[in-house]
Formats: C-alpha cells, sequence, structure tokens
C-alpha cells in the first residue's frame, strides 16, 4: 500500500474519532456545569483545556462560558479540532483513499458529513444540545459499524483501526488527567459527594457507567474508576485495551509486510509496562505524572508508525 494511502486511513480514522469524543467531552462539560452551577466558568474552562485548545480559544476570544465553549468545540471552523473541522477533515481523506474502501463505509462517511453540516450551520441552542451530541455519537457508532461489518481485514484495516485506537487512548487520557487536576476544586473534596459525581459524569463521558456498573455494583470510589478506565482488559475505552489492540494491528501489518518495525516494539512495550502494572502503583506515581507520560508515548506510538510506514511518501 502506498504511504499516503495508508495515513489517509490512519487520519480518516482518526479525525472520524476526535468528532466523537469532543462530543463526549462536550457532554462530561456540560453535565458537571449543572453540578456546579456557582463554577460553570471554571468547568468550562476545563474544557477547553482537555481538548488542549486554550490557545485557540483565546485567539477567537471566547468567553468561558457553555454557548461560548460549545460553539468552539462543535461548529468554529477557525477550531482545526472542532467538530465540525475534522468531519470535513475525514471526509476529505476519505476521499483520497475512496477505492481502498467500501460503498457502505464511504456513504456513511459522507452522510455523517451532510448531517453535520446541517445540524451545525445554527448556533446550538443549550436545550438541544443533548440530542446535538448523541447525534454526533449515533453518525460516528453508524462508521464505526460499517467498517466492523464491511471490511476486509486486511492493511486498510488494520490502519484504520491503529488510528482510531491512538486517538480514543490520548481522549480518555486527556479527560482523566483534567478531572484530577482541574475538576475537582479543593483537594478537601476527594471522596466527597461531589467529587463522586464528577467521576461518575467521567465515566459518563466514555459510555463506561453501564459496564462499570455491571463490574463493581454500587462502587463508586474513584481509585476503582480510574483502575477501570486505565488498566482494564474489557473496557473498549481504556488505555491497556487500547495498547492491547493497537499491539495487534501493528502486529498484522508486520507479519503481512514480512518486516518488524519498531513501532510494534514501542507498542509491545508500553502495553506490557501497563500489563504489570496496578491502580496503586499508578497512585502513587502520580495520577497526573503517569497520564502525562502516558500522552507523551502515545504521541511518539504516533510518529513512529508514520515513519515505518512513510506516510508522507
Amino acid at each position: 500500500m502506498l504511504g499516503k494511502t495508508a495515513g489517509g486511513l490512519f487520519w480518516m480514522y482518526r479525525y472520524l474519532e476526535r468528532a466523537e469524543n469532543t462530543a463526549r467531552l462536550a457532554d462530561a462539560g456540560f453535565r458537571i456545569a449543572l453540578t456546579r452551577s456557582d463554577h460553570a466558568e471554571d468547568e468550562w474552562a476545563s474544557i477547553i483545556d482537555t481538548a488542549s485548545a486554550r490557545a485557540a480559544f483565546a485567539a477567537v476570544d471566547g468567553k468561558f462560558d457553555g454557548p461560548s465553549v460549545i460553539n468552539f468545540l462543535l461548529r468554529d471552523p477557525q477550531n482545526p479540532s472542532s467538530v465540525i473541522s475534522v468531519t470535513e477533515a475525514a471526509r476529505n481523506n476519505a476521499r483520497l483513499v475512496r477505492t481502498a474502501l467500501t460503498r457502505e463505509v464511504w456513504e456513511a462517511v459522507n452522510e455523517t458529513w451532510i448531517t453535520l453540516k446541517d445540524t451545525l450551520a445554527r448556533p446550538v441552542r443549550e436545550t438541544d444540545l443533548p440530542d446535538v451530541l448523541g447525534m454526533i455519537r449515533k453518525q460516528s457508532a453508524l462508521v464505526r459499524g460499517a467498517t466492523v461489518g464491511t471490511m476486509l481485514r486486511n492493511d486498510i484495516y488494520n490502519f484504520a483501526r491503529i488510528g482510531t485506537f491512538i486517538e480514543r487512548a490520548d481522549n480518555i487520557a486527556r479527560i482523566l488527567d483534567v478531572k484530577y487536576y482541574v475538576l475537582l476544586p479543593s483537594v478537601q473534596l476527594v471522596g466527597s459527594t461531589l467529587d463522586n459525581v464528577q467521576w461518575e459524569t467521567i465515566l459518563r463521558s466514555a459510555s463506561a457507567e453501564r459496564s462499570f456498573r455491571w463490574l463493581h455494583g454500587g462502587e463508586t470510589r474513584p481509585l476503582t474508576i480510574a483502575d477501570f478506565l486505565i488498566l482494564d482488559r474489557r473496557m473498549p475505552r481504556s488505555l491497556l485495551y487500547c495498547m492491547r489492540k493497537i499491539a495487534g494491528n501493528l502486529g498484522y501489518l508486520c507479519s503481512d509486510y514480512g518486516v518488524r518495525r519498531p513501532s510494534l516494539d514501542f507498542v509491545l512495550g508500553l502495553r506490557d509496562e501497563l500489563e504489570e502494572l496496578d491502580i496503586d502503583q499508578v497512585m502513587e506515581r502520580g495520577l497526573h505524572e503517569f497520564l502525562t507520560y502516558f500522552i507523551n508515548c502515545n504521541n511518539v506510538l504516533a510518529g513512529h508508525v508514520e515513519q515505518d510506514f512513510r506516510f508522507n511518501n
């Protein structure tokens, strides 16, 4: 496969995952702001920080209130990571790799772009926000379903999945990091009712609340939730799950091409490191320090994939 085609697939699925993750992030901010109306500005600022978009937000003279942040995250064309921007980028990449996609996948991507372009043509009212965010997640699920249901399990599929899981891991790590250091207003509130509500909101933002309760019942300790989102092998948005999937897809690629690439060795090392950890060790190391380390490693992994498979050639 040409490196440009591989890169187009990789980034197409990263952008699609980013659109869904941004909608989940906005949903988390909306819910938490409702629980802390007196500190809503801080909550919306934390959402911008999670998206690593403070500089871009300041450039458009944004105010840390619901309408401004939602507009920026969902529909501002000046924000390269807004839902409308990344959906357009995903569609453009899909057009470039059109012959590598099934008809169902292309139609799902194109329908997603058309639907979101129409829905986000106007500012989203706060009363409509839950429905709009739900629609964004639904459109993402349609593309994912078409991909899983119709794509041949070859190098095309592997690059698509690697892009998806690299983006997903980055998002979960950032949400957890901001929760621990920004959303919580005071260390005195650790373990309080407010703290537990915020952690439960993070579970909802990862579509993990029901799965968590299936495994842990009514236990909502922050330590247990962090363990679930970082180290649980069964949770499809946990950091460990993402690394295991990337390792598998990179392994298939290296086998197909007959060459063992540095990206495979790197992700296997990162996966094994996570496999050997328990949540107490993570907390002893410092959750913020661990998540910063993981985000950096995930970025290095993405760079290795780009170099190993010559995306720019």
